[in-house]
């Protein structure tokens, strides 16, 4: 197949580019910045294109040939003209027009777990109005891609925000970390599942329409994601909970700072559990593995001085 992937030289996107061109297929990648998806020069059938995905003209040649496409593109926090609004909703109406356009016959979206137009953060709203966007039924007349919806909890991995992020602020805290929603449950999914998950519908010979919800095996609290990651690390752990006004304070600071390590809209997402109602890794014959399964191999701890 041809398949093109907008956001492909991100997180999940390497990994997934990574093992389409394995499995034989040509995959197109489109990115402002060709330095930012070096890492797939390598890839033998792997096309980078420098474009903006933004412009409908531009999609609308990106998809020309293609067989499939896949939008992995997300933020999770607003910067400039990068809004949730422009980068989960809007992009998504553009992409399924320009997919019924040039007649792809198969579109896979990634969305999270718990969006909703009703939901309490911009980052569930924006990601539900996209869903809506690609629910949407054409004209009888027009073509129509077989839409598949992938609604992941938290995702680990060696280069995921989640883990990474955590032991960077414990080593800078000296191990001490204000935690907001200590309590908030999550259902970790590990890179590789998602992006396995992405691969089985592509591949299927058959129709995959539909929702996928993925979930790893345990449901952790937020706190334990932590603990599990300074043990891991062999950093020091000493977690202060922060009540939910405090949460507050802390995500309007923090959302100030550059990089934006915390903000106030990510603190109400918090207020949603991310765990699965539908065990969608199940359903793709996939058996998802737990936080420790890999999080040893990419955040082990350094062996003491004077060691190999």
């Amino acid at each position: 197949m041809i398949v093109c992937v907008l956001g492909g030289g991100g997180f999940v996107g390497t990994e997934l580019v990574t093992r389409l061109v394995r499995a034989g297929h040509w995959v197109r990648v489109p990115t402002r910045n060709l330095n930012h998806s070096e890492q797939l020069r390598v890839l033998a059938t792997a096309e980078l294109v420098a474009a903006n995905v933004h412009e409908p003209r531009i999609l609308s040649q990106l998809f020309a040939d293609c067989d499939a496409v896949v939008n992995l593109v997300g933020i999770l926090n607003p910067r400039g003209s990068a809004t949730f609004e422009t980068v989960h909703h809007q992009l998504a109406a553009k992409v399924i027009q320009a997919a019924r356009a040039a007649g792809v016959r198969r579109l896979l979206h990634m969305s999270a777990l718990g969006a909703d137009e009703h939901g309490p953060s911009e980052y569930l709203r924006s990601k539900g109005r996209a869903e809506s966007q690609l629910r949407l039924v054409p004209h009888p007349e027009a073509s129509h891609p077989e839409v598949s919806i992938f609604r992941p909890s938290v995702i680990f991995g060696p280069s995921d925000s989640l883990t990474n992020r955590f032991a960077r602020l414990l080593r800078l805290s000296g191990g001490f970390l204000p935690l907001a929603r200590p309590q908030a449950r999550f259902a970790p999914i590990s890179v590789f599942d998602v992006a396995e998950a992405f691969t089985r519908v592509l591949q299927a010979p058959g129709p995959q329409q539909g929702t996928y919800e993925l979930c790893g095996p345990e449901v952790l609290t937020l706190e334990r994601i932590v603990r599990l990651t300074a043990q891991v690390a062999g950093l020091p752990c000493h977690i202060m909970p922060l009540s939910d006004a405090l949460a507050r304070v802390q995500g309007a600071v923090m959302g100030l700072l550059p990089g934006t390590p915390f903000s106030l809209d990510n603190f109400r997402s918090l207020t949603r559990d991310s765990v699965c109602r539908e065990d969608g890794c199940r359903a793709l014959g996939i058996a998802p593995q737990p936080l420790l399964a890999h999080l040893p191999n990419y955040l082990r701890a350094p062996p003491p001085q004077g060691f190999a």
